[in-house]
C-alpha cells in the first residue's frame, strides 16, 4: 500500500507542479492583471470596455474565430479522404509511408514550414520563376499577403492533428461493414453518410478541438503569411503587451480569446451530441 503511494506521488507531483506552476499561477496572473489598469489604481473593467470601443479590436476578435471555424472544416474535409485512403484503401507498407508523409514536416518547427511556403510563393519564388519561364504568366505575381494564402498556410500546418485522431478512430471500423454496404446496392456517399463519417465522429471533433485552438491561437502563420492585411487577434495582444507594454489590456485580450475558445468547443460538443469524455478517449 505504502509503495503505491509512493509511486502515485512519484507520478502525480510532477504533472501537479507542472500545471500549478507553469498554466494555473501565469492564467491567475494575467485574470488579475485583465482588471488592473496603468491610468488608475483597483479594480477596472476599462481593458474590457477598450475591446467594444475601438472597432479594430472586436472585428479582428470576430475575424480571428470566423476564419480558425473555416480552417477547422476545411481540415476536416482534407482529412477525412486522406485518413480513409490510409487505413482502407493502401496496402499496410504504403500505408506506413504514407503515414510518415504526414509526420515529416512536423519534424521541424512551424517557423521553417512557414519559410518554405515563403519561398516557394513569394514573387521572386519557385513557383513564380516556373511559371514565368513556362509563358504561364509575363511577369511575377505576388502570391502571399492574402487571406487565401493565409488559410492555406493555416491547413498545412495544423493538418497532423486532425489526421492522426481520425486514423485512430477509422482504423477501428470494420471493413465488413463497407462491403455490407456496398453489396446491398449502397452508393458512396449513402456509406460516407450513413457509415463513415458518423463513426469517425469522435475523432474528427477531438481532432476539430485541437485544430481550432492551435488556429485561433496561431500568430506566426497570420503574421508571415497573410501579412499587414490578414489581421489576426493574437497580433492584437502581441501588441498591446511587445509593443505598447500594457499587460492589463494584454491580458483582457487573453482571456476574451480564452473564452472564445471555449464558448465555440462546447457549441461543438452539443451540435454533435458529443462528450468532452467520449473526445478525450
Amino acid at each position: 500500500m505504502k509503495s503505491k503511494r509512493i509511486g502515485f506521488l512519484f507520478f502525480f507531483l510532477p504533472v501537479a507542479l507542472w500545471l500549478g506552476l507553469l498554466i494555473v499561477l501565469p492564467h491567475l496572473e494575467l485574470l488579475r492583471l485583465s482588471f488592473t489598469s496603468t491610468r488608475e489604481s483597483g479594480f477596472t473593467l476599462a481593458n474590457y470596455f477598450a475591446f467594444f470601443h475601438e472597432p479594430i479590436y472586436w472585428l479582428t476578435f470576430v475575424r480571428t474565430a470566423l476564419y480558425s471555424i473555416l480552417v477547422t472544416f476545411i481540415v476536416m474535409a482534407v482529412a477525412l479522404p486522406v485518413a480513409f485512403y490510409i487505413t482502407k484503401v493502401a496496402r499496410v507498407r504504403v500505408s506506413g509511408f504514407l503515414m510518415v508523409l504526414v509526420l515529416v514536416p512536423f519534424w521541424v518547427s512551424e517557423l521553417i514550414r512557414v519559410y518554405g511556403w515563403i519561398i516557394l510563393l513569394r514573387e521572386s519564388g519557385v513557383l513564380n520563376n516556373f511559371l514565368v519561364s513556362i509563358g504561364l504568366f509575363e511577369k511575377p505575381v505576388e502570391m502571399l499577403y492574402n487571406d487565401a494564402t493565409m488559410i492555406m498556410g493555416l491547413v498545412y500546418t495544423s493538418m497532423l492533428f486532425m489526421v492522426v485522431p481520425v486514423i485512430g478512430v477509422m482504423d477501428a471500423l470494420d471493413d465488413s461493414l463497407i462491403e455490407a454496404a456496398y453489396d446491398l446496392g449502397a452508393s458512396k456517399t449513402a456509406i460516407w453518410r450513413t457509415i463513415i463519417i458518423p463513426h469517425c465522429t469522435p475523432g474528427m471533433v477531438s481532432g476539430g478541438i485541437i485544430v481550432f485552438m492551435l488556429v485561433l491561437g496561431s500568430y506566426l502563420t497570420p503574421n508571415l503569411m497573410g501579412g499587414k492585411n490578414s489581421l489576426w487577434f493574437t497580433e492584437q495582444i502581441y501588441n498591446q503587451i511587445i509593443l505598447y507594454f500594457n499587460w492589463s489590456q494584454g491580458a483582457a485580450f487573453g482571456f476574451l480569446l480564452l473564452l472564445l475558445s471555449t464558448l465555440v468547443i462546447w457549441l461543438g460538443l452539443k451540435v454533435t451530441g458529443q462528450s468532452l469524455k467520449e473526445v478525450v478517449k
